[in-house]
């Protein structure tokens, strides 16, 4: 939805609960304009209903909203003595049109000075739950979400199994778009099965139906910082086609809300404004390679030659910490290795029984279909790609046909523009161009497991409106079989290695159960 419909959405939901309340504001000794009146009529309202004025704010909140509207029915209805459950469930499966009943058909009363205290012991743990989902909600969705690492692109740095808490702050903690869903859930509600949030079935208008739905568009509060390479950055994936992750085509159907699109976490090796290149699997920035932090380990897959058949992948694979897996690629018994660190082949390639080790770097100018831009006039695979410039919001380039594959899907897709070539010519808007200004800035993110990640080399630049944070903290990890206790409690960036916190925390928990143990003992013999 546009702003300008939004805005009249707005303004009909004002006039819907003006005409549904001005009777009930005038009972509690109100002014029935009030009711009308957009803000202030929330604010009158929480003072009707005995409760704080900052829970307008919540009512203004994606998702959140949709606990609290429900409860503001109820409210309302009980302030002017409709208590029972038959009222609670009228208020609620009439959204909220149960105050047209009572503006306009009953005769209730104002109760001015009610108890907010729950009659029962089943409301209190109703009323509790409620705002604990509203709490965590708040917190999920602009502060501080979980995470889990399912995959080993990002290997040394960040686990298979690692939780981590992604910041939201740091970059601007971005307003959902999808406003009618499920709370702190992603896609897809677990168990049922099904889609967590208000989406159109029909598949042939997928593509554009979204720009119709309840959908807000990209708003984003101020960063405290920038993204600077070699960050690790968590964003949605900008090719998830929802059917079929691996389809990087630029032809595929684009059906999905930004938002609701799949977390990716991977390492921003390129920002906004550099230029990219990609040698034998190492990444050059302007020019000069890039320089990766300590604690961070390239992986590239290897070829390696036994000297006799007694050769143990298994072993070698554990006793050298390989992260990934392996297998013989012919009857030679040549061992393919799918990601090893440098400092696992420096020490294994000392192997009694290892005759070589080859790095698996693919050939320059070798194309393969699967890279980006996708386009048999670039012939770039995994390991030689490049170079390319990484757009900068603001910034104008050239754009001819030669260039085009590069920046299309940025033109139309990601900044909204059609897009015409008529022979040699192309059409950005109707109208005839040579040059083109990015809206936004845009990320080249990568994963560290070379050869064993599905990043930006297959589907391109990450626009900054798919951002979603920063991961800060490594709250547990888990290798499948028992905890990794020294990764407890340790944070994701630094320098050295990581310390874990996790004896801290115990300390400063049993310390802060100790202290109320000792305090309501205290109240008690007082």
């Amino acid at each position: 939805m546009t702003a300008t419909q939004w805005l009249v959405l707005i303004l009909v939901i004002q006039i819907i609960h003006g005409l549904g309340t001005w009777k009930l504001y005038t009972k509690a000794g109100k002014p029935a304009w009030a009711a009308f009146t957009p803000v202030y009529n929330g604010i009158v309202l929480m003072q009707i209903i005995n409760r704080p004025w900052w829970w307008v704010i919540l009512l203004f909140l994606p998702i959140v909203n949709l606990i609290m509207f429900p409860v503001i029915w109820v409210e309302t209805s009980r302030s002017f003595g409709k208590n029972t459950s038959t009222d609670t469930i009228l208020a609620v499966v009439s959204l909220g049109f149960y105050n047209y009943y009572l503006n306009y058909l009953t005769d209730v009363s104002y109760i001015e000075n009610r108890s907010l205290q729950p009659k029962t012991s089943s409301g209190e743990w109703t009323s509790s739950i409620l705002f604990a989902i509203v709490a965590a909600t708040i917190v999920h969705t602009y502060f501080m979400q979980p995470f889990t690492i399912p995959s080993s692109s990002l290997e040394k740095s960040l686990l298979v199994g690692d939780f981590l808490f992604v910041s939201k702050f740091h970059y601007g903690a971005r307003v959902p778009m999808t406003t009618v869903g499920a709370p702190m859930v992603h896609d897809t509600i677990p168990v049922l099965n099904k889609k967590s949030y208000l989406f159109n079935d029909d598949f042939e208008t997928r593509n554009t139906s979204w720009q119709n739905k309840l959908q807000l568009p990209y708003l984003r509060f101020p960063a405290f910082e920038n993204i600077d390479r070699n960050d690790i950055v968590v964003f949605n994936q900008p090719a998830d086609t929802l059917l079929d992750m691996n389809d990087f085509s630029p032809k595929r159907n684009y059906y999905k809300p930004i938002d609701k699109k799949t977390n990716l976490v991977k390492r921003c090796v390129g920002i906004a404004g550099d230029s990219l290149e990609v040698r034998n699997g190492y990444v050059y920035i302007n020019g000069k390679k890039n320089e990766l932090p300590d604690r961070a380990h390239l992986q590239f897959s290897y070829l390696v030659q036994p000297k006799t058949n007694q050769f143990n992948p298994k072993f070698i694979k554990d006793r050298y910490d390989i992260t990934d897996g392996f297998g013989i690629m012919n009857k030679n018994n040549t061992y393919y290795f799918s990601a090893v660190s440098d400092e696992a082949v420096a020490s294994f390639k000392n192997h009694p029984n290892v005759s070589s080790i080859t790095p698996n770097i693919k050939e320059k100018g070798v194309r393969d279909p699967e890279i980006f831009p996708h386009d048999p006039n670039y012939n770039w695979n995994i390991d030689q790609f490049g170079p390319l410039y990484i757009p900068e919001e603001g910034k104008t380039i050239a754009i001819n046909l030669e260039v085009l594959p590069l920046y299309k899907r940025v033109i139309t897709e990601y900044e909204g523009n059609t897009l015409k070539v008529k022979g040699n010519q192309i059409f950005i808007n109707n109208q005839l161009t040579n040059t083109y200004t990015f809206k936004q800035n845009y990320y080249w993110m990568m994963g560290d497991n070379r050869h064993n990640s599905i990043d930006a080399r297959r589907w391109g630049f990450v626009p900054f409106d798919h951002v979603i944070g920063k991961p800060v903290f490594i709250w547990m990890s888990w290798d499948g079989r028992s905890p990794r206790w020294e990764r407890f409690f340790t944070t994701v960036s630094g320098n050295g290695k990581a310390t874990s916190f996790l004896i801290p925390f115990l300390i400063l928990l049993l310390g802060w159960v100790g202290f109320n143990k000792w305090k309501k003992r205290k109240a008690l013999q007082e």
